[in-house]
């Protein structure tokens, strides 16, 4: 499959609040093993991350079609730094055409692989922003979840130097799976870290189930696989998804939330469908945040 630029699709949930905008897949599947991913659910031997075929003329003619000043984000369904980039290099090859072409890049990762990078991303800054996934800082827990990923301490050290060289830097705490990493006194540590770290922004989301994904996190966690169903089966379904319950989704969300306030960070939720609890002026992908020195409003 050739490297492509297309319009982001929301795979039709009713609840995205993405602004408009491009994405690009370097990469066909993921080496990072997380129990909990939704794409593995429609991409064949997803965990066997391959790149896509990468044609410099036809890449850059796709580029010149994307309105001037699009932002354009590395990726929605597969990390742009999955393992194989650490050899490859595709990724990199690409931000460099990204950015050469004027457009705005948002990298979405779990890997601090990113600051490999940092010597493009500076060039471009006020062009770029990074969206970095920790789910917990607990590396038992991480290991079990994310078992090919860095580690928490690792992701928050990438989040330091990105913030440091000047690129506005978000962290998903995405997704918040009820029994496995949903610890209050957890989240806040996290989002606290996060806030050392140099992070302006915390966007926060509920698992949202397929029935793959279930059935690895209640194979990998047996000890809270009954309840964990359970809470899945009560709950309803949006957008292709099974969701627990609207009142149980609220209640994890005022938590990062509260959190993230505490700790004078801007607070986003992601196709949770609760609007009320998001910071104005900021997005939940963080693609509102390139351009920016300063972020006010955070409340």
């Amino acid at each position: 499959m050739s490297l492509i630029v297309k319009p982001f699709d929301p795979w039709r949930s009713p609840l995205c609040t993405c602004p408009s905008k491009y994405v690009v897949h370097p990469y066909t599947g993921c080496g990072h093993g997380c129990l909990y991913c939704y794409a593995s659910s429609y991409i064949k031997n997803f965990y066997s991350p391959r790149p896509k075929k990468f044609s410099e003329i036809v890449f850059v003619r796709g580029l010149g079609r994307v309105p001037p000043g699009s932002v354009i984000e590395l990726s929605t369904s597969s990390d742009p730094y999955t393992p194989p980039e650490g050899e490859l290099k595709l990724t990199r090859e690409v931000i460099t055409k990204v950015l050469a072409s004027g457009h705005k890049l948002l990298i979405t990762t779990k890997s601090s692989l990113v600051v490999r990078d940092l010597d493009i991303l500076t060039r471009y800054r006020g062009r770029v922003a990074v969206a970095m996934t920790i789910t917990t800082l607990n590396q038992e827990i991480a290991s079990v979840m994310e078992p090919g990923a860095p580690p928490p301490a690792e992701r928050l050290k990438a989040v330091r130097k990105l913030s440091q060289a000047g690129i506005p830097v978000l962290v998903r705490l995405d997704p918040v799976v009820p029994l496995v990493n949903d610890d209050a006194g957890d989240i806040y540590k996290l989002v606290i870290e996060a806030s050392k770290a140099g992070a302006a922004q915390i966007t926060g989301s509920t698992y949202k189930a397929r029935l793959d994904s279930l059935h690895r996190l209640s194979k990998a966690f047996p000890q809270v696989a009954s309840e964990l169903r359970d809470i899945y089966r009560e709950g309803e379904r949006i957008g292709g998804y099974l969701y627990m319950d609207k009142k149980k989704r609220l209640e994890y969300m005022k938590i990062v939330r509260e959190a993230a306030i505490a700790a004078g960070l801007a607070f986003h939720t992601c196709r949770e469908g609760f609007p009320e609890l998001s910071s104005k002026g900021f997005s939940c992908d963080g693609s509102l945040l390139i351009g920016r020195s300063t972020f006010p409003a955070k409340a």
